[in-house]
Order: C-alpha cells, then structure tokens, then sequence
C-alpha cells in the first residue's frame, strides 16, 4: 500500500527542486583545507537554508562550517518516538566538471540511445548502460554530455527537502520529529568532520546517498588517500646527459610497479583496490594521488603498507627522497557499529517493503558520511536516492527513483 498521493503538483516540486540544485555550481575541492573546502558550496547552503526557512522547519541553522540542520515537529500527542535524521551532501565530486550543468528530461522514456548533445553526438545508450532498460515509461534526468549531474547528492537533498515540506503540508500523517542535516565535503572524503552530533539530537540517522532503487547500506570501504611526490631534476635537454632525472618517466614506473589486477576496473564485491585518481607532472616534479580501497580492516592496514614499502624500494633503487608519500585516512567500514542495532536496518526495509520495493541489502563499495557518522556515535544506514552512474557525464536519475526514496523517508518518519 503507497503511503503518499504524489499527485503531479509534488512531483513537480520534486523536479524543479532538483533541477535548480543542479544548476549550482557546488564541487569540493581536496587541495583546499578549509571547511567547505569552495566559496561556491556556500552558494547551494544558503540557498537550500533559506528554502527550509520559507517551507517553516523549525530551528534551521547553518554554522561556520557550512552544515545546516533543521527539524519537522512531531505531530503525536503523546510523543515517546526518537528523532530520526536524514542527511545529504551537496557538493558535488571533482571527479568531473560540475559547472554550469544543463540537466536534460526526457519523459517516457522507451528504452532508445539518447542524444545528449547533437554538437558531440554524445550519446547515453543502454547498450552500454543495462540499467537504463529499467526505466521504460519513465521520466529521465541526464547531462548534456559536457558536465556531472550531481544528483549525487543532490537528489537526496532534493528529496529530503520534499518529504519534510509534504509532512508538514499533511498533518494528517501521524509522525515523530524529523531532523535534516546537509553536509559540504563528502566527496573529498571529510563530509563528517564537523558535523556536530550533539547539536543535530538524533537517535540514529540514514544517508540519503546510494544508487539505484532499493540499495540499503551498511557496510562500506575502509578508506584512505595517498599522495605520492616525485622529485626530479630539469636541466637543458640539450645538456641532459647524464643529469637530467626525469620526474615524469619516474612517475610511471612507480605507477606500473603496484599491482595491475587490483584497480577499480578489475575488482568487484568486497575485494578492494589502490586507484590513481589525478597525475600532476613535469620534469622536476610529480605528485600522484591515489586512494586506498579494502573492506577488511587487516587488509586495509596492509595495502597502506604496501604503498609506503613501494615508496622505499623506489627510493633504494633511485636514490634517498627521490619519493615521499602521505597516507591520510578518510573512512572506516561501519559494519561494526551496528551490531546490536541492527532494527535501525530493519526499520528501513520495512519502509522500503510498504513502498512497494524489495530491499537490496549490500556492502557499499565506496563511503558515505554515514560511515563516519557512524563511529562519532550516530549510526547511519545508507538508502537510495535514485542516481545512476554517478561522477562523469553519464549519469542520470529517474524521477520516479526519486519519488519513491521521497516515499521511503515518509515512511521511516511515521514509523
């Protein structure tokens, strides 16, 4: 049985609230140290503050750091229920470009390729994304081929905000308190680092933050990044011999010397990977960052390891400080925080059931701030938002996966 008639009134609501999210140029950025870590992420917070101003959540604030926490009142008369929490982020990754993003929607859609851009004939086709065959009859949100998304994550943030303004629109539905909390930063791995979970007063909580429809999550990647420095020697080429050292050459062979089987594209399930996100280079210097992938904590702590005796070896063969490398750890697996809490998981799929889907239990290859949320004391389950694809110009949601994430959180809310 529906919990909600999402009559097209809140479906449109819930397009244009996340078509104008996207439109907002909001990408982290990982040089950067301070929190957010872009002036432009304070340009979708004030804007999504000032939505829930307008839309009457109680108690919105939004502090130095640019985490915005807000409430639905509990509408029971005798209420013993805990407040439950939703959380989102809204910067976008740095993956690919984020800016100036022209979303695309393409109703009943019939299982065809789809044109993104006719310039490029950028085409998002399903013989080479099945998933798509999933949505015959459906309403898509693309790219135009040239940028992101970002409905990772912002249609969480677009359905949270929904679900709160359709609780208090119908106070009919019997609820407990709800508390919404927007994070900068998670792409970047530090989307939880200052969130204050004291102040945010909730029992539990769920990141709205995974993929395709039915995803609950609550176990995920231990993960850290690294970055590794290269120092060369630039002279005239002309007079190179014997003493140019070529900081560039060096970097590959450092990069063929980890293991070629255990990269993202050669891995599945719960096997974990080294990943070479970015190259910066030139003769004198080259710095390489990477990021540490393992669900198992041993082999987590032995792939850091490994990183650090390949930096050595290198240097014993080129010469001492030829490299350096800094391992910074971003997350932890949040298996271990939920045992005996294990409801808090129930919960969800009971919601997901009464939506009419079939929950999809799974590890998480990747993180969320929940996964950091989780050992700050506040456990915190990941549930669909509807995305697919996510980080490059093929990503794409379905208003309908959206909707029924909107239908799960009312669902939750009023259990």
């Amino acid at each position: 049985m529906n919990t909600i008639e999402f009559n097209e009134m809140w479906r449109e609501k819930l397009l244009n609230r996340f078509l104008s999210y996207v439109k907002i140029y909001s990408t982290s950025d990982a040089e950067s140290e301070s929190t957010p870590s872009t002036e432009r992420q304070w340009d979708i917070a004030n804007y999504i503050v000032e939505e829930l101003k307008t839309i009457g959540l109680e108690d919105v604030s939004i502090d130095q750091h640019g985490y915005i926490m807000a409430y639905v009142p509990s509408n029971l008369e005798n209420d013993t229920q805990p407040t439950i929490g939703f959380i989102s982020h809204y910067d976008t990754s740095p993956d690919f470009s984020g800016e100036n993003v022209k979303p695309q929607v393409w109703e009943n859609y019939q299982g065809e390729d789809l044109i993104l851009n006719k310039e490029t004939n950028f085409t998002l086709s399903p013989s080479k994304f099945e998933s798509l065959k999933k949505h015959i009859g459906q309403t898509l949100i693309t790219t135009d081929g040239n940028t992101l998304l970002g409905a990772d994550d912002k249609a969480g943030c677009a359905e949270i905000v929904t679900a709160a303004e359709y609780l208090i629109a119908h106070p009919e539905i019997k609820h407990g308190r709800m508390a919404i909390g927007f994070t900068p930063d998670e792409e970047i791995g530090r989307g939880a680092h200052k969130f204050d979970v004291a102040k945010f007063g909730v029992e539990f909580a769920y990141t709205m933050d995974g993929s395709e429809v039915g995803e609950l999550e609550y176990e995920n990647f231990n993960a850290a990044g690294a970055v590794v420095k290269i120092h060369g020697l630039s002279v005239h080429p002309g007079y190179a011999f014997g003493k140019m050292v070529n900081a560039s050459l060096l970097a590959a062979e450092f990069i063929q010397s980890l293991p070629a089987n255990e990269t993202p594209s050669t891995t599945k399930g719960f096997d974990g990977f080294y990943h070479l996100m970015d190259v910066t280079s030139d003769v004198s210097e080259c710095k390489l960052q990477y990021i540490i992938r393992d669900h198992d904590d041993e082999k987590f702590e032995a792939r850091k390891k490994f990183m650090e005796e390949k930096v050595a070896e290198f240097n014993q063969k080129h010469g001492e400080k030829t490299a350096e490398v800094e391992i910074k750890e971003q997350y932890r697996n949040m298996k271990q925080q939920f045992e005996g809490k294990m409801h808090i998981v129930d919960l969800a799929a009971k919601a997901m059931k009464e939506a009419g889907i079939e929950p999809k239990i799974k590890a998480i290859r990747g993180g969320t701030d929940g996964a950091q949320l989780s050992y700050m004391g506040l456990p915190c389950p990941n549930i669909f938002a509807g995305g697919m694809n996510f980080h490059g110009p093929y990503e794409y949601v379905a208003l309908e996966s959206m909707e029924k994430a909107l239908e799960v959180i009312v669902n939750i809310v009023k259990a």
